[in-house]
């Protein structure tokens, strides 16, 4: 991982853009954004109930399984973390296969690193 990193693809601006909102929104540690491989965009923030605990990341890719996605194409985080937990990389890479970038950035929006699933 290193520091910040420009984006360049105005697509994944925009889910970068989404998942900050959706963290802002819903007042959570995190927001995220998935786009699947046929463009759409999926996006949510943490789900923290007494009986359910799921990331945004999580979250974001189980709707867009929910939907009907088969593949993705990117992900982005919103958070403070310093880095994207395996458990979450893990669920990209069902659904989006090795080598699914995923954009970590900071609340201000500013990519800190861009993880590629193994």
């Amino acid at each position: 991982m290193s520091d910040e990193q420009p984006v360049q693809d105005p697509e994944d601006r925009k889910i970068i853009t989404l998942a900050r909102s959706a963290r802002a929104r819903g007042g959570v540690p995190e927001g995220a954004a998935v786009r699947d491989g046929t463009g759409r965009t999926y996006v949510a923030g943490t789900v923290a109930l007494p009986s359910l605990a799921l990331s945004a990341l999580r979250t974001a890719v189980a709707m867009a399984v929910a939907s009907g996605a088969t593949s993705l194409e990117a992900a982005a985080v919103v958070s403070a973390a310093d880095a994207v937990p395996e458990q979450d990389l893990a669920a990209v890479r069902d659904l989006g296969g090795p080598g699914t970038p995923v954009l970590l950035a900071g609340p201000d929006g500013a990519v800190r690193a861009t993880v590629r699933t193994e």
